[in-house]
């Protein structure tokens, strides 16, 4: 999937993944995408809510290797 940028969550644990997330999509533009990689099993959940509650688009969830990676769309 093309995005326009990556964030590496590796080794953190929650809330920081989310809380680099909204700050990452906030240097962002509308319809840009945004990749982020991280290893805490909890990121799965809280991403999805992240979305819900913010209005960006999750596009996509996949765990490989035991790391998750996301691809947001800001709303």
């Amino acid at each position: 999937m093309n995005f326009d940028k990556e964030l590496n969550a590796r080794g953190m644990s929650c809330p920081l993944p989310i809380v680099k997330t909204k700050k990452s999509l906030a240097d962002m533009t509308t319809g840009q995408v945004l990749k982020v990689i991280s290893t805490d099993t909890g990121s799965v959940k809280d991403m999805a809510a992240f979305a819900e509650q913010t209005g960006n688009a999750l596009l996509s969830t996949v765990e490989e290797n035991g790391e998750f990676v996301f691809y947001m769309q800001k709303k």
